[in-house]
């Protein structure tokens, strides 16, 4: 059964509403209507909400959006256009794993100076589809009240649509729990990394002449971390996320990074928590982020679990207990590590202020320290850039024991 969707003419004004060219369908059956835009096609994952102004380019390029349709709070997204600078996937020979994107506003051309291509125009080419014209405020307030969404979303040019099988495709979807997300974006085959950070009339940078070697496993990680390590002076080696613990060893690094990522941390810790438990006990200096901070808490021994409706925006507030300052960060989890299943071998070094779930470990008798927010930023504010200089000292720590090999 096929249905073509039409929103009603008002009659007293003569305003005739657009033709729905896009829905969300939720799980409960619920049928939201929009203009869509974008890719076209139908894809089902999980619905979730950023509370960010800005750089949607950068949140929509990040791998840990993988499987999910990102709703924005803030209305205009899409004017600023992109560009291929501001892209955080680090393997671009794939698509973004984000599925979709949610906007209140009709997007407009791009007007920054930055731009080369519309935000329409870009969000086809990576394969996401867009849908405009929803009630953003009331998608979020009943996500806030019954947590994130699986749903489905659909944008047809002709506006016609499947509504019963769409139904039966948000209905029938799995969810994130228990899904390992990481075989789609991490890379294939291990790369070295130089570019350092972007300023205004210069571009990237190339970081000569390195103190540190560094091996970073990636389970979806974005490139500003990669630039801010190499910023830091790491000569930096990305390996996929199935290198076993010889394998990375092989590579004689000063310290090893636990990238960010999508997915489930349980489901991507049946193969990641035993390589990290072999480097945590070789007493490898190690930083980890995001994924990387649940799956390090896993090989410790703590647990995880879904939450409710997720961490995603660049204004939440942490404490760092480590230096008693609040900090403004940029999150994006659906999954949290259970602070009270800590081991006695590991302090809570940050907590969130706005539900008071961890946010941050380390570990007192190894070199290793993990955070649940994005200290690099892209988007975000850049309180939390001090962590890589963190990470840095941990590893001269190492070096003046002798204990890794240097570059």
């Amino acid at each position: 059964m096929t249905t073509e969707t039409t929103e009603l003419t008002t009659q007293d004004t003569g305003w005739v509403a657009r033709k729905v060219t896009a829905l969300l369908v939720l799980a409960d059956g619920t049928v939201l209507e929009g203009e869509g835009f974008g890719a076209i096609g139908d894809k089902v994952g999980e619905v979730c909400f950023n509370t960010a102004m800005t750089g949607y380019e950068e949140i929509l390029t990040d791998p840990s959006y993988a499987g999910q349709i990102v709703t924005f709070t803030f209305p205009h997204i899409g004017n600023v256009g992109a560009n291929d600078e501001d892209i955080e996937t680090s393997n671009l020979a794939s698509e973004s794993g984000v599925l979709g994107v949610v906007v209140h506003a009709s997007v407009t051309g791009p007007s920054n100076f930055r731009a080369t291509s519309r935000f329409d125009d870009w969000l086809k080419r990576r394969g996401m589809i867009g849908l405009s014209g929803l009630d953003t405020r009331a998608l979020v307030a009943l996500m806030r009240d019954k947590g994130v969404q699986n749903a489905v979303i659909a944008h047809a040019e002709d506006g016609v649509f499947d509504i019963p099988a769409l139904k039966a495709k948000a209905a029938n979807y799995a969810g994130m729990v228990g899904a390992d997300l990481v075989p789609e974006v991490t890379t294939a085959q291990r790369f070295d990394w130089d570019e350092t950070v972007w300023s205004l009339g210069n571009g990237f940078g190339r970081q000569e002449s390195p103190r540190y070697k560094v091996v970073a496993i990636d389970y979806g990680i974005k490139r500003n971390i990669l630039r801010l390590l190499a910023e830091a002076g790491c000569a930096v080696t990305v390996v996929p996320s199935t290198a076993t613990a010889d394998e990375i060893m092989a590579l004689k690094p000063d310290g090893v990074f636990l990238s960010n990522g999508p997915g489930d941390p349980a489901a991507t810790g049946d193969y990641a928590v035993p390589v990290i438990k072999d480097l945590l006990e070789l007493k490898v200096p190690t930083f980890g982020i995001c994924l990387g901070h649940q799956l390090m808490a896993l090989a410790i021994g703590a647990k995880t679990e879904k939450m409710h409706q997720g961490h995603h925006g660049a204004n939440h507030p942490v404490m760092d207990y480590t230096t008693d300052k609040v900090e403004i960060v940029s999150m994006n989890h659906g999954f949290a590590v259970s602070g009270a299943s800590l081991p006695a071998n590991a302090r809570e070094t940050h907590k969130s202020l706005f539900d008071g779930s961890n946010c941050g470990l380390e570990l007192i008798d190894r070199p290793a320290f993990s955070v649940q927010h994005h200290p690099e930023a892209s988007p975000g504010p850049r309180d939390s850039h001090y962590l890589f200089k963190r990470f840095t000292e941990l590893m001269d720590g190492n070096k003046s024991l002798g204990v890794i090999a240097s570059v």
